[in-house]
């Protein structure tokens, strides 16, 4: 069987959405929706019982209004549910293990909701082992479509190092905006190097001009395999003297979709990002994928 796309759920308006958007990726990815919502029991020596029952009567509501709702709004995707029980990080990773992707709800520049509270979502979001989609509650334009009723697709954008190209990240983009029929736009941001340091024929040597021009021509030449891989998207380049938060944060403005990678270091746990990926999923306003690679 193959894995699902897993959206967590607990009622609130942020998971619902986030129910939305993964039950039109499902479909996309020809994949079962798996809703999923993590209670959590601590048990009292009077009262277990009674607090069990209460939670479990709130996941079932919980999972069934989402349920109505991607039915509504997407009829055609094939829709399970589960109930598991907490704590929320623990069980969010395990299942990630067992999904194709999993989307979390959170309220974009103000930070998350619901359970997905704080060091919940940054938890799943740094340690899950496979990628992470967090949407905002107002993410409802189906396909990521532009409202002028154009039709428009809004672009999928790539956070990418062409000194460090991660195959994963960029396939992910790639096959994101594949089966949306949207344009991907790739970006890149550099610095100016500190003259210490330099080699020969460093980049850094060059003016800035020059220097835009080189890092255009390494970008294009890393993506150049995918172009020819994916022939029907596509694909501008953009490389800017900034810093990737802010180059990312200007990309992403009115894009249906931001892929970043995050490195699996096999660190102990906690919330392990890397400081781009951890700016991004608090500040950019459209759904952002977080995209595990070695």
């Amino acid at each position: 069987m193959l894995p699902p796309v897993i959206a967590a759920v607990d009622g609130s308006a942020e998971s619902l959405a986030a129910a939305d958007w993964a039950a039109r990726e499902a479909v996309r990815r020809e994949r079962p929706l798996r809703l999923v919502h993590v209670w959590n029991w601590h048990p009292r020596q009077d009262e277990g019982e009674p607090a069990t029952a209460a939670q479990r009567h709130l996941a079932r509501r919980a999972l069934r209004q989402a349920e109505e709702r991607v039915r509504r709004t997407c009829p055609g995707v094939r829709v399970e549910d589960e109930q598991m029980e907490g704590p929320a990080t623990a069980a969010l990773l395990k299942a990630a293990e067992r999904a194709d992707l999993l989307v979390l709800g959170s309220r974009g520049p103000s930070g998350f909701t619901g359970f997905l509270v704080g060091s919940v979502a940054l938890g799943v979001v740094a340690r899950a082992a496979c990628p992470v989609v967090l949407v905002r509650a107002d993410e409802e334009t189906p396909d990521e479509r532009f409202p002028d009723g154009t039709g428009g697709v809004r672009d999928v954008v790539l956070g990418i190092d062409p000194t460090a190209p991660c195959d994963e990240v960029i396939e992910f983009a790639f096959e994101a905006a594949r089966s949306r029929g949207a344009r991907l736009r790739a970006v890149h941001a550099w610095q100016p190097p500190s003259p210490i340091g330099l080699g020969a024929g460093d980049i850094g040597l060059l003016t800035g001009p020059e220097r835009a021009e080189e890092w255009l021509g390494f970008l294009s030449a890393v993506l150049q395999v995918w172009r020819e891989k994916y022939p029907g998207v596509e694909v501008t380049e953009t490389v800017t003297e900034d810093r990737a938060r802010s180059a990312l944060l200007r990309a992403a403005s009115g894009a249906g979709l931001l892929v970043v990678g995050r490195r699996v270091t096999g660190r102990p746990a906690g919330p392990r990002t890397g400081p781009v990926t951890h700016a991004v999923i608090h500040h950019v306003g459209c759904p952002v994928a977080v995209v595990p690679h070695d």
